[in-house]
């Protein structure tokens, strides 16, 4: 007869596990940060690229427009950790790993990329082509009317999509813990859920919360900053 155990609870020894807590945080910084400023800007070209090539617009490409719209709603819908588990061989070739933190800064920046860029595409598409026709009739070139009239007028929809996309992926980075990057996922789910200890848990939980709240906060005050000033 097997005779069921019921789990034993200590107490948690916050002068080992403080600094681990802090270590996991700053490795959930560092994916975040970093693959925010790759996914950011290659988001940004590419649904920019979207807007410009789609039929009637200023570089209009039916086939650019539609291999580009393909692969992103390709890979949009994959789960990340699916996602992680695909691309693991371009992984190795690009980053010659497939464990750590930069194999999973590198599936964090190309999934957020294609999520970010189809925000991108629809903040734009959401613009007045009226103004757009106008800068044309006055002889501004087709770069110009995009660094000078299209980036600037969605400049505030398009700071809120990037506080969007930064929660997108601190949640991302929550998983990377599977691919031995660490962060704060991994610290809940290995000290925490697994060892039956909810303080640990909880206070990982509450690092996320404040990160995820303070971004929310800045990206809506700039973005009202913004919209005002235009």
């Amino acid at each position: 007869m097997i005779t069921l155990q019921t789990p034993v609870f200590t107490e948690t020894n916050w002068d080992i596990m403080g600094p681990a807590l802090w270590e996991a945080f700053g490795q959930t910084l560092y994916m975040v940060g970093v693959s925010i400023l790759i996914s950011g800007f290659c988001g940004l070209l590419l649904g920019l690229a979207l807007y410009i090539t789609r039929p009637g617009n200023l570089f209009q490409n039916k086939v650019v427009f539609n291999v580009l719209n393909f692969i992103i709603n390709l890979v949009r819908p994959i789960p990340f950790i699916i996602f992680i588990a695909a691309i693991g061989p371009l992984t190795r070739q690009i980053v010659g790993t497939t464990i750590g933190q930069d194999a999973a800064i590198f599936a964090i920046a190309i999934m957020a990329s294609f999520a970010f860029s189809r925000l991108v595409e629809q903040n734009l598409v959401a613009l007045d082509p009226g103004v757009i026709e106008a800068a044309r009739a006055m002889g501004a070139s087709k770069l110009r009317v995009i660094r000078t009239v299209i980036i600037p007028e969605a400049l505030g929809p398009l700071i809120l999509a990037y506080t969007f996309l930064f929660i997108g992926v601190v949640d991302m980075s929550a998983m990377a813990g599977l691919v031995g990057a660490g962060g704060l996922g991994d610290f809940a789910i290995r000290h925490g859920h697994q060892r039956m200890n909810t303080e640990i848990t909880i206070a990982a939980l509450i690092l996320i919360i404040l990160v995820v709240q303070f971004t929310q906060f800045f990206g809506n005050w700039l973005a009202r900053r913004v919209l005002h000033r235009q």
